[in-house]
């Protein structure tokens, strides 16, 4: 069974990121898109918001799940029998990291290979924190987020307002 993992903090999920989980699931014989629970971030989302999220945004992908993991990634990739990991490639400027990142991943299992997806066009200025930015100054992020991420985003924000 070719089945990868697919790894981020997802906060919020974007199209971009539904568009690479979609195009992998097309590729691997299962998805696992792995919410990272440790990630330094300060994240606007708690991880359970980020799995609902995910889960309602990928529930006609038969062979995809959502699972949260923490710790290291290949630790996690080991755990589920993953052999890859599937990476998003905006710009280049994301390929240096992402570079470092693969050859720390191989060095830690060299059985789990990093398959780089580039971004559609559409989706290539996407990122979740530019997403928050325009969300939490009242802007429309329609067509950048699934509908279902739109809500929670005003709803989110509102409650921070009212306190």
């Amino acid at each position: 069974m070719r089945r990868a993992i697919y790894p981020g903090t997802f906060d919020p999920v974007t199209n971009g990121h539904f568009d690479i989980a979609e195009r992998a699931s097309g590729l691997f014989d299962e998805v696992i898109i792995a919410v990272a629970n440790d990630n330094y971030k300060n994240n606007l989302f708690n991880t359970e918001e980020r799995i609902f999220l995910l889960e309602s945004v990928t529930k006609d992908m038969k062979n995809v799940r959502v699972a949260a993991f923490e710790g290291l990634l290949m630790d996690f990739a080991n755990n589920q029998g993953a052999n890859v990991v599937v990476r998003g490639l905006r710009a280049i400027s994301d390929f240096e990291f992402e570079f470092q990142l693969s050859l720390m991943n191989k060095k830690l299992n060299d059985k789990v290979e990093t398959v780089f997806f580039m971004t559609a066009n559409e989706y290539s200025f996407i990122s979740s924190s530019i997403i928050k930015q325009v969300a939490s100054l009242g802007g429309s992020v329609c067509g950048l987020v699934p509908p279902i991420v739109s809500s929670a985003l005003i709803e989110k924000y509102n409650q921070k307002l009212k306190s």
